[in-house]
């Protein structure tokens, strides 16, 4: 094992779920807006598979402009949650740079991006579309739960041009925060970036902005499909 978290600053206080057996994959998932990773890395050791880790970083505290400038966990400034709302083009491209330097230096330590997944929820769903959409890297696949893709009229032209990226969306349809509709605009514009047959959008009967049981089995699933044992 070489390389030094300190030198990638959002792995340095991550919340890591080692893998029980050797580590041949991983899958770098992020929270939403005010929260921290020790709620999904607790939900992710749920459905972890022996040879995957999790690495769960925090997003530092920023000012969030939706919420009076309030400061909170956050991996960019948000305006607003509608499809047209002003956004944060330089935070979130800082924010993108932050996780490729954790792609580089888990491929540095032997799990190269087409062993890692990112995902996340809500603003860490977008965050990891963007950059897996963004990077030159090609990353075995992307878990967008209960969110869109920011800075969406920049594409197709942003893109870095892989075109098979696998991609599970999933969204609650009674989710009031991030409308379920905002998530199937995100899916047709998706259809537009990677090959279409990539993209998989689930919804959820009652679910609101939040995860559930079946939505983590169906996640589970896609890690299995993606990030095989090797």
């Amino acid at each position: 094992m070489c390389g030094n978290n300190m030198s990638v600053p959002l792995l340095a206080e991550a919340v890591t779920v080692s893998a029980l057996e050797k580590e041949t994959a991983a899958v770098i998932f992020l929270h939403g807006l005010g929260d921290s990773g020790h709620g999904w890395a607790d939900s992710l050791r749920g459905i972890q598979l022996p040879h995957v880790k999790f690495i769960c970083p925090h997003a530092p505290a920023i000012p969030v402009t939706l919420n009076m400038k309030s400061m909170m966990p956050a991996w960019f400034d948000l305006m607003g949650l509608s499809p047209d709302s002003p956004e944060d083009e330089s935070g979130i491209k800082k924010a993108a740079e932050s996780i490729k330097a954790i792609i580089e230096h888990e491929a540095k330590n032997g799990i190269p991006p087409h062993r890692i997944i990112l995902g996340g929820f809500s603003q860490g769903g977008a965050l990891s579309l963007y950059t897996a959409l963004t990077c030159e890297y090609q990353v075995a696949g992307v878990v967008a739960l209960s969110c869109w893709l920011p800075l969406h009229q920049s594409f197709p032209s942003a893109s870095s041009g892989n075109k098979n990226i696998p991609i599970l969306q999933c969204h609650g349809e009674t989710d009031f925060m991030i409308p379920v509709q905002f998530g199937a605009m995100t899916a047709e514009k998706l259809k537009n970036i990677v090959n279409p047959h990539m993209i998989t959008f689930k919804t959820y009967p009652g679910l609101t902005h939040s995860s559930c049981p079946q939505e983590m089995a169906a996640v589970k699933e896609f890690i299995e499909k993606y990030l095989p044992r090797i």
